[in-house]
């Protein structure tokens, strides 16, 4: 769904969207949809500014990535809220550099006739996601000596102590 800034001179533009696994393409991010992504909430284009948007709204969805401890598979279950706030590229658009404020970091841009929904979600499930991806707090990895998974199998692997000719830089 496209939100166009020409509805939103008249009211505020409501959407309520279900986007099928492959929809949205998270492959980039090394991402897998398992279930339907719904996204609702609504954009309005505030009052007394040059084309500023606000977009609240709620998703809810899972995803699966590869667990970056035992490559197994892991799952997270996405439920947010979000409220955001976008400007029109051409307001910033100068050859000289610009200083931004903090509160300013907080404001995306958007170029043309409006926003995308599906663009906005996708931004919001890869922010929402943990920076580390884990299957589970007590997943104990792969093997670095025989690369066999821990949590499915215990290996007899045994770790060589450390060379001892780096002892004295260890204790700097």
């Amino acid at each position: 769904m496209f939100l166009s800034i020409k509805d939103m001179e008249i009211r505020k533009v409501r959407f309520d969207e279900t986007f099928q696994p492959g929809a949205i393409d998270f492959s980039d991010a090394e991402l897998r949809q398992v279930t339907p992504l719904h996204a609702e909430g609504f954009a309005v284009l505030l009052a007394h500014t040059d084309g500023e948007i606000r977009i609240r709204g709620r998703l809810q969805v899972e995803m699966e990535s590869e667990c970056d401890r035992c490559l197994g598979p892991a799952f997270f279950p996405l439920s947010a809220d979000f409220d955001l706030f976008y400007r029109p590229m051409a307001s910033i658009a100068r050859e000289e550099e610009v200083g931004i404020d903090e509160g300013e970091a907080e404001i995306g841009f958007y170029e043309g006739a409006g926003l995308e929904v599906a663009d906005i979600v996708k931004e919001q499930v890869l922010l929402n996601l943990p920076m580390q991806r884990i299957c589970s707090e007590a997943c104990k990895g792969i093997c670095p000596i025989c690369g066999s998974n821990r949590n499915e199998s215990n290996c007899q692997c045994e770790v060589k102590p450390l060379d001892d000719r780096w002892k004295a830089l260890r204790n700097l």
